[in-house]
């Protein structure tokens, strides 16, 4: 059994420790020096250069290195028909949910305009909370944990996804509704997967269609936002404010105007960060099932993109 990690850039050592430590016996093979193609029945993916997976004769399994799978997905010449996997954790829910209820109640305290009134040595005590009606865009593991915990902390939550659901404890909204979603909430979280439909969802005319002052929570990928059209509906005042962690290019350029807003607030995506303690005994389970013919754990529909 040969496995090959594909993820140009990352430090990957840690990975390779905690495969070693789980099953001594896996040869794993690191690009860029992967030297026997024609071994390697398992790859896991981050960012890989596309077109690369060709190269490797007997691939059997395709797992990516997180929850998401769009940058597979992104790749035209990915080998459809072999299964592919994500990381499904609960270490992954848990820091997902903290950073985005740390996020929602920071602007509904208004921790910011604090901050600010501090280096002006200002004292205002005037409307210390903001009323928030919250959406949240795609509700599976992750988003649906945190509708749990912020209607626990007394939030009115709605959600939105792309199909419908049997029943919630909460107002749900999905395919062409969209509009009445946009018209029940005044701080939007993104957690779709990204999809050809979901792409550039968040653009300017997303933004013309929400109500005034609404906020902005990305903790999806950088490409369901138009970066440009957020900075228009911002300066117009539709949009509030943003608090984003993912964003088209990673690293964030020096000379993006993200930087210099302060109505944007900017975190270098971390806000669930994959464990390989939890994600290698799955992708081990996953190779033991596909040798023996059993149903995969979390292998995802291609063409849905989820």
């Amino acid at each position: 059994m040969s496995i090959a990690i594909i993820s140009p850039g990352r430090d990957v050592s840690s990975w390779v420790k905690t495969f070693n430590k789980a099953d001594p016996t896996v040869d794993i093979q690191i690009f860029p020096d992967i030297g026997d193609k024609e071994s390697v029945e398992l790859v896991i993916l981050w960012q890989h250069p596309k077109g690369i997976l060709k190269e490797f004769p007997n691939l059997k399994l395709i797992c990516s290195m997180g929850a998401g799978v769009d940058h597979i997905l992104s790749d035209p010449e990915i080998p459809l028909t072999l299964p592919i996997t994500r990381i499904v954790d609960p270490g992954l829910t848990v820091p997902m949910t903290n950073y985005v209820v740390m996020a929602t109640l920071n602007y509904q305290r208004q921790l910011y305009r604090y901050q600010s009134n501090q280096k002006k040595k200002i004292w205002d005590m005037s409307n210390p909370e903001l009323d928030l009606q919250v959406g949240v865009m795609g509700v599976g593991a992750l988003g649906g944990d945190v509708i749990e915990k912020l209607k626990m902390l007394g939030f009115s939550v709605f959600g939105y996804g792309n199909s419908p659901k049997s029943s919630t404890d909460y107002p749900y909204f999905y395919g062409d509704e969209l509009p009445q979603f946009l018209n029940n909430v005044n701080l939007i979280i993104c957690m779709l997967p990204l999809t050809p439909s979901t792409e550039n969802i968040l653009n300017l005319d997303f933004f013309r269609k929400c109500k005034k002052g609404t906020y902005i929570i990305n903790v999806a990928r950088g490409s369901h936002l138009v970066e440009d059209d957020l900075v228009t509906a911002i300066g117009e005042g539709i949009i509030s404010g943003a608090f984003l962690d993912v964003f088209r290019k990673e690293p964030l350029p020096q000379e993006h105007p993200f930087w210099n807003s302060d109505k944007i607030t900017v975190t270098p995506h971390i806000a669930s960060v994959t464990n390989p303690n939890s994600a290698i005994p799955q992708i081990i389970e996953n190779y033991k099932r596909i040798k023996s013919k059993k149903k995969l754990l979390n292998q995802i529909n291609p063409i849905l993109g989820y």
